[in-house]
């Protein structure tokens, strides 16, 4: 841990910005939280007594590692419950996999190589395929891996991690494991700020259950902030500033005033429709991750779930569920949100959870994924396909199948719906005969494309996040680009007026369950150009609501044609946040300088 630096010289405010990944505000001294990586030599070991020495390490390694880890588990139990806690079950089942350990036994006594190289070795391979995939659900798993790895050979070094700290601080750190989230939750975190991270990831699922700010994908705030100076985190908006000057100081205490009161007014909104002053209803729901979240979804005020990721299934197991597991859980969703509906999307993971152990693809973001997985994977597919009509007796489900980017994929996917159906009416099981089943517009060949699966679907979904990044070639994880990435480029609307009026046209409803739904500034917008659904974290969902109920639907149209005839993002967004200002002056929209990442001042 970095101790705050001794200096009688005044610092200067800085103010960074990332993606707003739990709600709060706060202000607090910073606390480093630095997680050096274990150093690591290769080393050939000598006669059969050094092989054995470090086999011995290996196993009393492995013990510790293990009590660690249910520890923690045991902690988070306490903490989100058990649902959310089997996130970190995931490292002790591959901790305690026997195919793993095996492997690198046998590489001891083989190669005769020192236990830290074997170790490190064999595990940053499955690590590496991980975070090769496009898919956020591996990139988390990948960090497991990493997290894994590191505290293995820590315990072969016997070195410790220093994880408390006395008094109220805001932490920061390049990245922040599902682990660590919890470890450092033993203190009094007033809020996280990283370098790294994404609003899905399980410390961001972590962080919102335990109802901490959080703000990541940062960039650089370790290069900006040294254990003990003053920082300000707004996780509503996504802006960290260190060493804040008096006005910032100022500004702060009002906006935590602000956001209080406006969230107690909020309130009121959740059991209300979301319609437009003249009339005019959008459906709104909510994106989730595990089951046990619907109880917070429908405090929230949501009229059903919009993206359920049955990929979060996988989280814990390294084998895909049976028929009869899947079904347990798609029954547990749409008996608890009925009447409201439940888009079930099939499985969206990447090739290497399937197989690890074929060639490496060179771009796995193009590679095999997807629908592609479950078209080229009929058994996997059929059961998820059977144990999600079997729980749709109740009508309220609809499923929708990820990274279509062709009309032959869309008919062979349907294809398999109607199998599965033939084979549950020969078992007289009933089901949902006519239930929708949809398209999520997420590539760029669909959204072009979208007239002729609009055809043949009873819905579309637009994943706004892959959309722009596939549009604009822009990885928003990526820290050298990131500030590339937006989603109010005039490319994107005109993209999206497309696929919204491809819908329409087949008289189908067109919705929208990525980042971009729940952004306050975009839904105006997106509704205005004709969006039927807004899918979004149900953190967001009030607030969201608020918007929709204070203007009219004719002047959300007005304003969508104004905003698609904008030259740039930024003209875009400087239009919607005037609107906002002007139209609903209650809607706490924070400070609204500089598009840049990161701003200093002396």
């Amino acid at each position: 841990m970095k101790q705050p630096p001794v200096t009688g010289t005044e610092k200067r405010e800085v103010v960074l910005t990332g993606i707003a990944a739990s709600p709060g505000i706060a202000c607090g001294t910073a606390f480093e939280y630095v997680k050096p990586e274990p150093v690591v030599d290769e080393r050939t070991l000598g006669d059969s007594a050094e092989v054995e020495g470090d086999l011995e390490r290996f196993e009393r390694s492995i013990d510790k590692s293990s009590r660690e880890l249910k520890k923690i588990l045991s902690f988070a139990r306490q903490k989100v419950g058990d649902a959310k806690a089997r996130i970190l079950e995931a490292q002790i089942m591959v901790l305690d996999d026997p195919y793993l350990q095996n492997a690198i036994r046998k590489r001891i006594r083989e190669e005769r190589k020192n236990v830290e190289f074997v170790v490190h070795d064999e595990i940053t391979k499955y690590a590496t395929l991980m975070m090769a995939a496009r898919d956020e659900y591996m990139h988390e798993r990948a960090h497991d891996m990493e997290d894994l790895k590191n505290r293995i050979v820590r315990n072969l070094h016997q070195e410790t991690m220093t994880s408390k700290f006395d008094g109220s601080h805001i932490v920061v750190a390049h990245n922040l494991t599902t682990a660590d989230t919890m470890i450092l939750s033993r203190n009094q975190v007033l809020g996280y700020a990283t370098d790294m991270g994404g609003v899905t990831s399980h410390a961001a699922l972590f962080s919102r259950s335990l109802k901490i700010p959080a703000v990541v994908a940062l960039g650089d705030i370790t290069r900006s902030v040294h254990s003990g100076d003053t920082v300000i985190i707004d996780g509503y908006n996504g802006r960290v500033i260190v060493n804040p000057g008096p006005d910032s100081m100022r500004a702060f205490e009002e906006r935590r005033c602000t956001m209080t009161a406006f969230e107690e007014k909020l309130a009121g909104f959740r059991d209300l429709p979301a319609t437009t002053t003249d009339g005019h209803t959008v459906e709104l729901s909510a994106n989730i991750e595990l089951s046990e979240e619907l109880h917070y979804v429908v405090m929230q005020g949501s009229q059903g779930v919009g993206l359920y990721r049955t990929e979060s299934l996988l989280i814990g197991s390294d084998d895909i569920p049976t028929e009869e597991e899947q079904l347990t859980e798609y029954r547990r969703i749409c008996d608890t949100i009925y009447p409201g509906r439940v888009i079930m999307r099939t499985f969206d993971i990447g090739g290497d959870k399937l197989a690890s152990d074929t060639a490496e693809e060179a771009n796995p973001f193009l590679g095999w994924r997807g629908i592609r997985i479950s078209l080229d994977r009929p058994e996997m597919f059929m059961d998820q396909l059977r144990a999600m009509l079997r729980a749709s007796t109740k009508k309220n489900m609809a499923i929708m199948f990820p990274m279509i980017t062709t009309l032959a994929e869309l008919r062979l996917a349907k294809q398999f719906v109607a199998r599965a159906k033939s084979d549950l009416r020969a078992r007289k099981i009933k089901f949902d005969e006519n239930i929708p089943v949809g398209v999520m517009i997420e590539v760029p060949a669909a959204a072009m494309n979208a007239s002729a699966l609009a055809a043949e679907a009873d819905f579309l979904s637009v994943g706004s996040n892959d959309l722009v990044q596939y549009m604009l070639a822009v990885d928003r994880g990526n820290s050298l680009v990131a500030s590339l990435y937006d989603e109010f480029d005039p490319a994107v609307l005109v993209t999206l007026k497309h696929v919204v009026n491809a819908g329409h046209k087949q008289k189908i409803w067109v919705g929208i369950c990525g980042g971009m739904a729940g952004n306050p500034i975009a839904a105006p917008l997106l509704i205005g150009m004709g969006m039927d659904e807004l899918s979004v974290v149900p953190a967001v969902l009030p607030e969201i609501k608020k918007i929709i109920r204070s203007v009219s639907y004719v002047s959300l149209q007005a304003l969508a044609k104004e905003a698609l005839s904008k030259g740039s993002g930024h003209e875009v967004k400087k239009l919607l946040r005037e609107f906002i200002a002007r139209e609903i002056p209650d809607i706490p929209l924070g400070d609204t300088h500089g598009e840049n990442r990161r701003t200093a001042r002396p």
